[in-house]
């Protein structure tokens, strides 16, 4: 039952720190006009791809979850 107690608190604490981050993202500069975030406006048609800011966050999550699993061991 332990087990369910603390998987809940992880989720529960994911969640918390993933809704900080989508509350102040815009408020970060330079997230989004990283080296590597393609934006393309031809007429009508816009494409944006930020593979750039993918790859950080992406980073910095694989991180995060190492350090979260690794206390929970």
């Amino acid at each position: 039952m332990t087990d369910i107690g603390r998987t809940l608190l992880v989720l529960g604490g994911l969640i918390f720190v993933v809704g900080l981050v989508l509350t102040f993202a815009g408020r970060i500069p330079w997230l989004g006009n990283l080296p590597g975030d393609v934006a393309l406006n031809r007429g009508n048609f816009q494409l944006y791809a930020p593979c750039g800011t993918m790859i950080v966050v992406s980073i910095l999550l694989t991180i995060l979850l190492n350090v979260i699993m690794r206390l929970f061991r």
